[in-house]
C-alpha cells in the first residue's frame, strides 16, 4: 500500500503496477491522470451522485456497476440516500467532493467517472441537459459530426447553450446547462423535441429505439435525461483501448474536424488542457430556461 495526501486525506493506494490496459497502462497511470486533471473535472463533478464503474482487473477483466456505497467507504467520504422503486429500495451513493473523491474512486477501480445530471440539495431537478449522439451500424464519424452541428442549430433555436464534447467512444455529447427547477421528465421532453426537430431535417439522424433499425443512422438519444441515468462527464476515461477521454471541444472545432475522437487520450489530454484551457468554462453560468422549449408541447 502506497499513502498519499490528497488536499489532507489520508488515501491509501494499493496495486498501483497492475496493468489496466492492453499497452501497459496501469492503475497508477489511471490515478495519476485523474489527479492532473482533477481540478477540472471536478468543477463539473461536484455535488452528484456516482454510479460507480468499476474495472478491478482492467478493461479486459470483469467488470460491474455499483450504486451502494461500499463497506469499507471512508467516514469522510460524503454520501445521500435515494428512493428508487416508488420509495421501496434506498441507496445510498457515494457523492463527488474534491479531488480527494476521483483518487478515492480511482483506486477502487472506477475507471470512468460517471455521475448524475443533477446534484445533491436539487436531485429531482437537473442542472445539466443531455443529447447523446450514437453512431449505429454504418454510421460514419462524420455524420455524428454533422448531426452534431444540427443540434447546435436546434439548441439556439430555442434559445439554449450548448456545450461539446466527444463521447470518449465512437460518438458526441453535447451539455446543455439549464436552470435546475425542472423534473426530469420535463427535461427529457425539451430534449425530445430538439431530437424531432433534427431529426426532420437530417435524413441519417433516428430516435428509433430498436437497435436494428438503425443502421447507417445516428442515434439522437434523449433518454439520457431520465431518473437515475448516469454520464460519462468532461476528462472523464473510458474503459477502452488506447485510454480515450470524453473531451471537451469548441462548435468550431466541429466544422472540419482534423482529429479523431481517439486522439483525446490519458496520454494528451493534460497537455490539451495547459494549451487549451478548460473549454467547458463558464458552462454554469450559461443556463437556461426550458419554459420556452416546454411551452411547445
Amino acid at each position: 500500500m502506497t499513502l498519499v495526501q490528497v488536499r489532507g486525506r489520508r488515501l491509501g493506494l494499493t496495486n498501483l503496477n497492475k496493468v489496466y490496459w492492453p499497452d501497459g497502462r496501469t492503475k497508477g497511470d489511471l490515478i495519476a491522470y485523474y489527479t492532473a486533471v482533477g481540478e477540472y473535472a471536478i468543477r463539473y463533478l461536484e455535488g452528484r451522485p456516482v454510479v460507480m464503474s468499476r474495472y478491478p482487473d482492467g478493461i479486459t477483466g470483469k467488470h460491474f456497476y455499483q450504486k451502494e456505497r461500499p463497506e469499507s467507504t471512508p467516514e469522510w467520504i460524503e454520501t445521500v440516500p435515494v428512493a428508487h422503486d416508488e420509495g421501496m429500495r434506498i441507496v445510498n451513493y457515494v457523492v463527488y467532493r474534491g479531488l480527494e473523491t476521483l483518487v478515492w474512486l480511482a483506486n477502487l477501480g472506477c475507471i470512468e467517472m460517471h455521475s448524475w445530471i443533477s446534484k445533491v440539495g436539487t436531485l429531482a431537478h437537473p442542472d445539466i441537459a443531455v443529447i447523446d449522439l450514437d453512431p449505429a451500424e454504418g454510421a460514419t464519424f462524420e455524420q455524428v459530426v454533422e448531426v452534431a452541428r444540427l443540434a447546435r442549430t436546434a439548441l439556439r433555436e430555442f434559445g439554449l447553450n450548448g456545450f461539446p464534447k466527444t463521447s470518449g467512444a465512437t460518438g458526441l455529447h453535447v451539455f446543455i446547462p439549464v436552470e435546475p427547477r425542472h423534473t426530469f421528465s420535463e427535461v427529457t421532453r425539451a430534449m425530445k423535441i430538439i431530437a424531432e426537430f433534427i431529426v426532420r431535417i437530417c435524413p441519417f439522424a433516428t430516435i428509433e429505439r430498436i437497435v436494428s433499425k438503425r443502421t447507417g443512422k445516428v442515434y439522437v438519444d434523449y433518454l439520457q435525461n431520465t431518473f437515475g441515468k448516469a454520464m460519462a462527464f468532461p476528462y472523464s476515461v473510458r474503459p477502452r483501448p488506447g485510454a480515450p477521454v470524453s473531451a471537451p471541444l469548441r462548435w468550431e472545432e466541429l466544422e472540419r474536424p482534423a482529429w479523431r475522437p481517439d486522439d483525446f487520450n490519458m496520454d494528451s489530454m493534460p497537455e490539451r488542457l495547459r494549451t487549451a484551457g478548460d473549454l467547458y468554462e463558464g458552462f454554469f453560468d450559461a443556463r437556461s430556461s426550458l419554459e420556452g422549449i416546454l411551452a411547445l408541447g
